[in-house]
């Protein structure tokens, strides 16, 4: 008896489809009118202070709230949410990354996973179609630049398209605890609005203490770390100097280090994105840099990234002295022989 052997190729396997950089369902009404009220409500408030700051309620324990708080979620921001989530700067304890998930998502951004997948994207893309928040969208004359620093520092928000999280941040997505994070983003909203006005009630003792507690370190609180992030976003990649080499227009900003937590240093960020302190050069005040150094020292930090005069040196427009926690390609070798 003969046997046949069926030698019919077996059907291909259908091609896997790309990732697109955008999520199916565009942004509703509901989430513009909402983004809106995050933005504008608190902004109006920090137009409102100075008046009220010349002439009445403004206190001490105002004051001191606002600057525990603001230093609280602006360093979830640039430690957290940027370096560490979006960029592996370096490598962290579990209550360390449970804590700056929770500062990071405090500063009212956006939740965490929203967050981390548009700065990747704008990395991808960085100053080029694609970019979410390039201010250089519209052209480079005077007119087009006008109007795109206006996007870059609000307008896109207001942008029917979501980022993809699956494409740009599948690492969080399969992270249960950092997803279940990302998810009570709207509880952890009204604990950064309402927590300054417990306290400051608490504290004095009275109704006044708490009105004013919420007005200047929760809504000018907001506000002014809001505008210092976008920032960022807008002069950052608009003014300032080149001092390493890049392929887009990031810069850095010196006037905005200490209020952004080293993150205006931009232009060695997008040179070495993965690098843990942005302020690489001698002088430049870094204060999320310094905190991961503290961390390191503390053992809740790991692996830390800092920088590399072999990577930066050839990357520099000019000779500068690198700063203090740079790792020298002649001194390393000891370094770890010590440890």
């Amino acid at each position: 008896m003969t046997t046949v052997t069926d030698t019919t190729p077996a059907p291909a396997a259908p091609a896997r489809r790309p990732l697109s950089d955008l999520q199916e369902e565009p942004k509703g009404n509901a989430e513009k009118v909402l983004v809106g009220v995050f933005v504008a409500v608190p902004m109006l408030a920090l137009i409102a202070a100075v008046p009220l700051a010349w002439g009445w309620g403004l206190g001490w324990h105002d004051v001191i709230l606002a600057i525990v708080f603001y230093y609280f979620t602006g360093l979830g921001i640039s430690l957290g949410f940027h370096r560490y989530f979006t960029h592996g700067s370096f490598k962290a304890k579990e209550p360390l990354r449970v804590l700056m998930a929770v500062a990071g998502s405090m500063a009212i951004e956006g939740p965490l996973l929203t967050w981390v997948a548009d700065h990747r994207r704008h990395h991808k893309y960085s100053d080029k179609e694609g970019d979410p928040h390039s201010p250089w969208r519209f052209g480079d004359d005077w007119k087009a630049l006008a109007k795109g620093l206006t996007w870059a520092h609000i307008g896109w928000l207001f942008d029917a398209n979501h980022t993809s999280r699956e494409k740009f941040c599948p690492d969080l997505l399969a992270d249960k605890r950092m997803a279940r994070i990302s998810g009570l983003f709207p509880a952890l909203v009204a604990v950064s609005l309402l927590a300054p006005a417990l306290i400051g009630g608490l504290w004095s003792w009275s109704w006044q203490g708490a009105v004013t507690a919420f007005f200047w370190a929760s809504l000018v609180r907001v506000a002014f770390l809001h505008h210092v992030t976008w920032s960022i976003n807008s002069i950052c990649h608009t003014f300032g100097k080149e001092e390493f080499e890049v392929r887009d227009k990031s810069r850095n900003v010196n006037w905005l280090a200490i209020l952004s937590f080293g993150e205006s240093w931009h232009n060695l960020h997008h040179a070495d994105p993965t690098c843990a302190r942005h302020g690489a050069l001698r002088g430049q005040i870094d204060t999320a840099g310094r905190l991961i150094w503290f961390f390191e020292k503390a053992g809740w930090a790991y692996d830390v990234r800092w920088p590399d005069a072999t990577r930066l040196a050839p990357r520099q427009t000019r000779a500068r002295r690198l700063g203090a926690m740079t790792r020298q390609p002649e001194t390393e070798p000891i370094r770890r022989a010590q440890a």
